[in-house]
């Protein structure tokens, strides 16, 4: 696998990341990728990924070492910067690096095309392309509106205690919270199987005034003399999102709705949305949305964004990455329905590419065999970028990001499908290595003409018995 990755040709473009006066010298850039790259391959934690490679030769050898060491390479907690300094970008342009060389490898039109450019004539389409879109969701607590305006009263009730210590002469009585109050009032509702909308509604508004007065005595406080430096860096950003939160649901309370632009439904990520997928068992997804593109069973992260968006008005820009990743178009564009809009088919048509599935309007009454036949083919193929998903969600940790920041949640999804990929050409590696050893009309198992297998015998294999009469040891050739 190392000898797969390009480290060389990124190296430079990592360094520039670094002063050349400040600070320690970092560390390489095939250490910083390789160790997020065992991270995934292992499904291990930061910590665990380490121990991995302290006690395994063949891992520091991946990452760039010369000889083993028993010591830790690094500490667990450098991955949290290396996922911030290697962006999603560059694994991406890393991951077309690879892939690119690999086909061009077997491609053997690439030439035909080189020649074609130089005489200026149009090069014609060719490949498929599979488009698709998915969600990666984040690790949070399933929220409600009713859980997540109690998580921000407890999270106001504790900033108080923290403004309120320094204060403790000028202001003798401490500013009252009503949390037994409101924490009997959250668990009465809670603890029911199944609330209505009336209680449910009583409820939220109740907390809705709770988390008013609690953010009202910050004010206080604050106009008393109270500093927002007695506070840490996670309770100042806690602070401005529970106050865009109070907004948000004073706002859908007031107006009887169920929704709001840019909800907020995590109050230690506030980056995370709601992206709603309508799948059976799965309405409703939390975490970043991608999408996705599938050549010859190599996936592409064209798009992603912890926004939710409408993918077929990305159709255009990641049928033009294709075309500048390989030199021309592709011959056929396999997608969902929800691509097959009347602006994207014309402007396929204009480009000579054709579009899977059934064209717009009322359907005909009669339907060619020929054309069911390629309707039933394009469905088929257009299914393997399902199961990339599945590999990329069951296999590797693309079911569940565990990262916490908005940058290093992107870098890791970039990761996931960077070692699907690198797990394909092992794969075909592996494949072409048992050929050598099988017949291919029959798939039997063969004996290699390389190897001597009667010089081996004869030379280097002796039986040794023990003669029990005796006790004692014979050798029989």
């Amino acid at each position: 696998m190392a000898e797969l990755i390009p480290w060389d040709d990124f190296e430079e473009e990592y360094a520039k990341l670094f002063s050349a006066e400040k600070g320690a010298p970092a560390k390489l850039f095939r250490m910083a990728l390789g160790t997020l790259i065992i991270k995934e391959k292992l499904g291990t934690s930061d910590r665990e990924t380490i121990e991995q490679i302290r006690e395994n030769p063949y891992l520091q050898y991946f990452i760039g070492l010369n000889c083993y060491q028993q010591e830790p390479p690094l500490e667990s907690s450098m991955l949290v910067h290396f996922r911030k300094r290697i962006d999603g970008e560059l694994i991406n342009k890393i991951n077309k690096k690879i892939v690119k060389r690999e086909i061009d490898k077997s491609d053997k039109e690439v030439k035909k095309k080189d020649c074609l450019q130089e005489k200026g004539e149009k090069i014609k389409n060719k490949g498929k392309l599979i488009l698709d879109a998915t969600c990666a969701p984040a690790d949070i607590k399933y929220p409600t509106d009713l859980g997540i305006l109690n998580q921000a009263r407890i999270e106001t009730k504790r900033i108080i205690d923290n403004l309120y210590k320094p204060l403790r002469v000028k202001l003798r009585k401490k500013p009252r919270t009503s949390r037994k109050i409101a924490r009997k009032e959250y668990l009465k509702v809670a603890k029911k199987r199944k609330v209505s909308y009336q209680e449910r509604r009583k409820a939220i508004g109740k907390q809705l005034k709770y988390l008013k007065k609690n953010l009202g005595n910050i004010e206080d406080l604050i106009q008393a003399g109270a500093s927002l430096e007695n506070l840490s860096k996670r309770q100042k950003n806690c602070l401005e999102t529970i106050k865009k939160v109070y907004e948000q649901q004073q706002s859908m309370w007031e107006n009887k709705t169920q929704s709001v632009p840019q909800r907020i439904v995590s109050l230690t990520q506030p980056h995370i949305r709601p992206i709603v997928r309508g799948k059976a068992g799965k309405p409703i997804e939390f975490g970043a949305k991608l999408s996705v593109s599938c050549v010859d069973n190599y996936v592409f992260l064209d798009k992603i964004s912890l926004e939710n968006f409408n993918e077929s008005c990305h159709f255009k820009e990641q049928v033009e990455k294709y075309k500048e990743t390989f030199g021309y178009y592709p011959e056929s564009v396999h997608v969902d329905k929800i691509y097959r809009t009347r602006e994207n088919r014309n402007w396929c048509k204009e480009r000579g590419i054709r579009i899977s599935g059934p064209k717009l309007g009322r359907p005909p009454k009669n339907v060619s065999e020929e054309e069911k036949k390629q309707a039933h083919s394009d469905e088929c193929f257009r299914n393997a970028i399902e199961g990339k998903f599945g590999q990329a969600k069951r296999r590797f940790s693309l079911n569940l990001v565990m990262t916490k920041l908005p940058e290093t949640s992107i870098t890791s999804i970039a990761i996931t499908f960077l070692v699907v990929n690198l797990s394909k050409l092992l794969r075909q590696f592996l494949s072409l290595f048992l050929s050598l050893f099988t017949n291919n009309r029959t798939g039997e198992l063969i004996k290699p003409p390389f190897i001597n297998f009667d010089y081996t015998l004869n030379n280097f294999y002796v039986l040794k018995l023990i003669d029990l009469s005796e006790n004692s040891w014979s050798k029989v050739a």
